[in-house]
């Protein structure tokens, strides 16, 4: 008895609902939607990015993403794919030398990996942040050229010119200051990049990828 019950209570339940003017209707789905695609820009090596990306850079506030995508969009308008005229590679523009000191020794799949990419970044920052341990703790805050130090301003700094230099910046209080081949400066990066927050990297002595 149980068991003719368990297989006729389909039919039972159907039954029911009919009795009570309930009834199947046929839901009409559209074949296709119509999506608008956003245009897109052809780099080297097809790859693809968003016109969009190319216009205005992201706005993500003053969290670390935002002063990776913000640093990212000064050194290469956010693009993976690209090498400068001096040889710089990918969305943050990292020179050969320095990516060796992480244990990156291949620029072509370096320049073709994004994941390596964040990764080598993230590393760079918890180097640098090793390195100017001391001046983070003696500087953030105080104001140099009417700039007020920042650690982010630090960091940016350093990924411009490096770490010893701007150690040379802040002891010598903007004395010494040193610019890139397209003329950017240690003291434009410091005002342009400070006030972001970096906390989610930790200093790290001699990390690698």
């Amino acid at each position: 008895m149980r068991k003719w019950l368990s297989l006729s209570s389909p039919l039972i339940i159907t039954f029911i609902l009919l009795s009570f003017g309930f009834e199947s209707k046929e839901v009409k789905v559209p074949k296709t939607l119509k999506v608008k695609q956003p245009t897109e820009v052809l780099f080297p090596k097809n790859k693809t990015v968003h016109a969009t990306m190319l216009l205005t850079p992201p706005f993500i506030g003053s969290s670390y993403i935002g002063f990776k995508e913000a640093l990212a969009f000064k050194e290469s308008q956010g693009n993976y794919f690209t090498t400068n005229t001096l040889g710089y590679l990918g969305k943050y523009q990292f020179g050969i030398g320095t990516l060796q000191l992480m244990g990156v020794y291949n620029a072509t799949r370096f320049l073709n990996d994004p994941v390596l990419q964040e990764r080598a970044f993230n590393t760079n920052i918890a180097r640098n942040k090793w390195i100017l341990r001391r001046d983070i703790a003696r500087f953030v805050g105080k104001r140099i050229g009417g700039v007020e130090i920042t650690e982010s301003g630090m960091m940016a700094a350093a990924h411009l010119a490096g770490a010893g230099n701007v150690k040379k910046y802040l002891r010598s209080w903007g004395a010494f200051d040193v610019s890139d081949s397209y003329g950017t400066t240690i003291a434009k990066y410091m005002k342009k990049f400070s006030g972001y927050d970096i906390s989610y990297v930790s200093p790290k002595r001699n990390p690698k990828v």
